[in-house]
């Protein structure tokens, strides 16, 4: 399972800026404190900067650049350090979606991001806690509607979404959520499940988990947590998540069934 959000799993960009910054600051002799207190900043938060763990601000770079007499060689690097539009735990995902040629879901209990309206997705992400700064907030909704590019790929993806009536019964779920899946459900390539209660079995209770496949056949799966996630090409874990899938869509509504279920909610709106 992959790690909690930290120096291991930070961008590669804020670890190395932060490293370079830790570099010249040791190399001038300027402490973590004097740094904090020329850029306005804690100590502790210099510390985390520097081990990658949050992104080093130009505000940071630039007083480092003046203390440590660097020249410019430290200010360069905020142009390589931008706000990550995806958390840490996903983007190993994010960059095996981009390139899948199909992919399968299961969620029991949310919206499957590519199939969320943005304000679906702004109630997620703005509920997130500890709060996200409102720029991040707006950073990782953009994201989310930009990834539905997907759609649009040449030559076509295969999608397959299959949804718990739980995930449709949460109140976040409004009308126009519930027509952009009914949309979505006529796309040509994407095929759209309805697991009701009614059709439950024990492999449904097990969490959210994706399936991807890109061009040469490989195959990677991909599990969602509240704190941790794995993306892994393991055969056998691959394996056991295609299982899972393939029983999970033989229970759930066929896709003329599941647009009509979704239809009644949508009339009793």
């Amino acid at each position: 399972m992959s790690a909690p959000y930290n120096a291991q799993s930070a961008p590669v960009a804020w670890r190395y800026g932060g490293n370079q910054m830790k570099r010249w600051r040791m190399r001038a002799n300027v402490s973590r404190e004097e740094l904090g207190e020329a850029s306005n900043y804690a100590p502790d938060t210099i510390k985390a900067m520097e081990q990658g763990v949050r992104m080093p601000t130009a505000r940071v770079l630039d007083m480092a650049d003046r203390l440590c007499r660097a020249d410019g060689l430290l200010s360069a690097a905020k142009e390589y350090l931008q706000r990550e539009r995806f958390p840490a735990r996903s983007q190993d995902f994010m960059l095996w979606e981009e390139s899948a040629v199909s992919h399968c879901s299961y969620e029991p209990i949310l919206i499957p991001g590519l199939l969320q309206t943005e304000a679906y997705a702004r109630a997620l992400i703005g509920c997130h806690w500890p709060p996200l700064a409102p720029e991040i907030v707006e950073d990782r909704v953009a994201a989310r509607l930009e990834r539905r590019r997907i759609f649009a790929r040449k030559p076509p993806v295969a999608f397959s979404f299959v949804l718990y009536e739980a995930a449709l019964a949460n109140s976040q779920v409004d009308k126009a959520q519930l027509c952009r899946l009914l949309a979505m459900g006529r796309r040509f390539n994407v095929a759209l499940q309805v697991l009701p209660y009614s059709r439950s079995v024990p492999v449904a209770l097990l969490g959210p988990m994706v399936l991807l496949a890109d061009g040469d056949h490989d195959r990677a799966a991909y599990q969602d947590g509240a704190f941790a996630s794995e993306l892994t090409t393991e055969v056998g874990v691959v394996s056991v998540v295609a299982e899972r899938l393939s029983m999970i869509r033989a229970e759930a509504l066929s896709s003329a069934e599941s647009a009509r279920f979704l239809e009644r909610m949508v009339y009793q709106l």
